[in-house]
């Protein structure tokens, strides 16, 4: 009987080509890349790279935009399961699998301890798939980094995992943006406000496109009151306006440690603006980093903004495009930049004179999407909080039922 001949997809050769694999290293094969016109990776290509790359000294495999399924994670899964595993970050973003997948994954990752990042964003893994990574969590105790953002995520899931995180000591980076909630209870914010509240470790979170009103935000800052290891509260694309911001200005000037904000695409105009320039104005508040596009801002809390800026040198970069520049706006704003206060690279406009008018024109800077990265084994952040030295293997585990 004839076995079926596999053809290398030209991308896999080309890539390994310019590889020593007799030496630590990462594998980018992406296929988002379209100037190269690449040939995207499909699950017989996951076979092919799983028996090439075992017992490899591979620490970083980025497989993302491709077309990959819950057959080709089976073969990915391989290299998680080896005793001398050297993997550290696999990045599956955007390619095509369910719940099944996710379960494998969650399996192979219940004894594994290498692995410290894990992207599984825009993937549709739904409710159940994610239950399984919630049940995983509570024994793995390497994983840094997990992104399960616009993933089909549900109330349930979500609780799931803010339940975990209550206990969890080792990840450092969660992204859960964009799910599917119905509710308008938000449920879910009572439970990440108590997590917040106990939990030591986690340095960045993603709660973008969340639905989170202002009575969700004044839940939420309840709980960070009591947290002082969070640097990175990423909020975008929600409905939070002035009284939802005047609670986060509230925990900012008692709470120096957020370091970066995004409020883009929210709804907090000139009043919420004033409420968060009067935090940062704020002696002790530790505001490095933040964004407020489309805000539906005006003069009157852009230039609050400004001041607040002279007045405390610590926030270092704003970003403003989306709302209303008028002209007083944009002259503040030239002064700052033209005086060193704000520096071009720490903001998304520039400014300009036509017939004696000063004006503001977008540039394409925008607030980091990642602060903390697990990159081929190396993590790193701006100011890491101490590990806690506690393990859980005396721990019991919280029952997390599958919908």
């Amino acid at each position: 009987m004839a076995t079926r001949e596999i053809k290398i997809n030209p991308q896999i050769v080309e890539v390994l080509e310019k590889t020593k694999l007799n030496e630590s290293f990462t594998l980018k094969l992406a296929g988002n890349n379209l100037l190269r016109g690449v040939q995207r990776l499909n699950d017989e290509d996951c076979l092919f790279l799983s028996g090439c790359l075992k017992n490899k000294p591979v620490t970083g495999l980025d497989v993302s935009y491709n077309h990959i399924t819950d057959e080709g994670v089976r073969h990915l899964a391989e290299l998680l399961q080896e005793e001398s595993s050297a993997l550290r970050s696999l990045d599956l973003s955007y390619n095509d699998i369910l719940t099944d997948g996710a379960e494998i994954l969650s399996r192979s990752l219940k004894g594994n301890s290498s692995l410290l990042s894990l992207r599984l964003s825009g993937n549709k893994i739904g409710n159940r798939g994610t239950m399984y990574l919630a049940h995983m969590l509570q024994v793995n105790t390497g994983l840094q980094e997990l992104e399960l953002a616009d993933s089909d995520l549900a109330t349930q899931s979500v609780i799931a995992l803010t339940i975990v995180l209550k206990s969890n000591r080792s990840l450092r980076s969660v992204d859960i943006s964009r799910p599917l909630l119905f509710s308008h209870q938000e449920e879910w914010a009572v439970h990440c406000s108590e997590m917040l509240a106990m939990n030591s470790s986690l340095v960045e979170l993603h709660l973008g496109k969340m639905g989170l009103t202002d009575a969700g935000m004044e839940r939420l800052t309840a709980g960070l009151r009591f947290n002082h290891s969070l640097r990175y509260l990423d909020l975008r694309c929600n409905r939070v306006t002035r009284d939802g911001t005047q609670h986060l200005a509230g925990l900012l000037k008692e709470n120096p440690s957020l370091q970066i904000i995004d409020l883009s695409s929210n709804r907090l105009e000139d009043e919420g603006a004033v409420y968060l320039s009067e935090a940062i104005s704020w002696p002790g508040c530790g505001l490095k980093e933040c964004s407020v596009n489309s805000n539906n801002i005006r003069t009157k809390g852009l230039l609050a903004l400004t001041e607040a800026m002279k007045a405390n040198t610590t926030l270092t970069h704003v970003y403003i495009w989306g709302n209303y520049l008028e002209e007083p706006v944009c002259e503040a704003f030239r002064e700052l930049m033209s005086g060193g206060r704000l520096l071009p690279e720490r903001t998304d406009v520039s400014a300009y004179e036509v017939d004696g008018r000063v004006f503001l024109a977008e540039v394409f800077t925008k607030l980091r999407r990642r602060y903390y990265s697990c990159v081929a084994g190396t993590c790193s952040d701006s100011n890491p909080p101490a590990r806690p030295e506690s393990s859980f293997k005396n721990q019991q585990l919280v029952p997390l039922q599958p919908c």
